[in-house]
């Protein structure tokens, strides 16, 4: 079993940052895929970014250029670095755990992200 626990949300103004971290129980580097998704107000859960245990990274293609994923191995670690908020990237936000053949499929509790003026 892997828990992951989210913080960093919050509200920020539109043109501003933020930086999410997931912190995993276990050694992220035995997890074969760790992923960001969020929920927007009445929307579906969508990917926002993923990174993999040898560091390949994918994201949707609209944030690219503006969402940054990495992790830091040593701390169990993975974090989203956003910038140039927009009102539309408002929602819940999840950091998500797989094992590289599906054998697990973890959730964090999620983290409010807040973009606003």
């Amino acid at each position: 079993q892997v828990q992951l626990v989210e913080s960093g949300g919050g509200l920020v103004q539109p043109g501003g940052s933020l930086r999410l971290s997931c912190a995993a129980s276990r050694n992220i580097l035995s997890i074969g895929t760790m992923g960001w998704y969020r929920q927007g107000p009445g929307k579906q859960r969508e990917l926002v970014a993923a990174i993999t245990a040898g560091g390949i990274t994918n994201y949707a293609d609209s944030l690219k250029g503006r969402f940054t994923i990495s992790k830091d191995n040593a701390k169990n670690t993975v974090y989203l670095q956003m910038n140039s908020l927009k009102p539309e990237d408002t929602g819940v936000y999840y950091c998500n755990a797989r094992g590289a053949l599906w054998e697990f499929n973890y959730w964090g509790q999620g983290t409010q992200v807040t973009v606003s003026s």
